[in-house]
């Protein structure tokens, strides 16, 4: 029985037959996506593990000659994804911070004052978003933006309807709370005095 190759072997061979490099990825993607899962949540985590093992493939003629594991190495590469995971999500977020919302729909489509409304919470409603879960974050914009039903949200995020209630509720009340009690799915034009 022959020993199985090295680390530092297969990413060698795979200079030559690319095929190769398929056996690293065996070999550790699961440990790398348990540790990116544990990082970013499981939500993300493979889209990065992929990312991760993408950029191994590609920087293979870096590896250290002198390593026969490449663990250390494919950690290092996954922590670097987790910040530019990290630094897209925060860039998203000021963006949303900054959106203009009266651009996103037609002139007097809307009360005034739903408009107002969502212009003077715009900020707060951005960093409020932020500090939903993506799953939180996923279903409250499909509903708010999409205007989905909660049977078309489940549908679109692969999940049950009782999930999408569950998650709505924690994601309304942490966005009344963050938001001083306004419910940012309830903002209604007020009745003339």
């Amino acid at each position: 029985m022959t020993e199985p190759l090295s680390d530092r072997a297969l990413i060698e061979r795979s200079l030559g037959e690319p095929e190769c490099f398929a056996a690293l990825f065996d070999r550790h993607s699961v440990e790398i996506f348990r540790y990116l899962a544990r990082r970013l949540g499981p939500d993300v985590a493979e889209d990065a593990t992929a990312e991760t093992f993408l950029t191994a493939f590609r920087k293979r003629d870096r590896f250290s000659a002198e390593r026969d594991d490449a663990r250390p190495w494919l950690y290092g590469i996954a922590t670097r994804t987790i910040g530019e995971h990290r630094r897209a999500e925060a860039r998203r977020r000021r963006a949303f911070g900054r959106l203009d919302t009266t651009t996103a729909t037609e002139p007097f489509e809307e009360p005034a004052a739903v408009r107002v409304s969502a212009q003077r919470l715009g900020g707060r409603l951005a960093g409020m978003l932020g500090r939903l879960s993506a799953g939180e974050r996923d279903l409250l914009l499909l509903i708010a933006w999409a205007d989905l039903t909660y049977e078309e949200a489940a549908e679109a995020l692969g999940v049950p309807v009782g999930t999408v209630r569950s998650r709505l509720h924690r994601a309304r009340r942490k966005a009344r709370t963050a938001l001083g009690g306004t419910d940012p799915l309830t903002i209604t034009e007020e009745s003339p005095a």
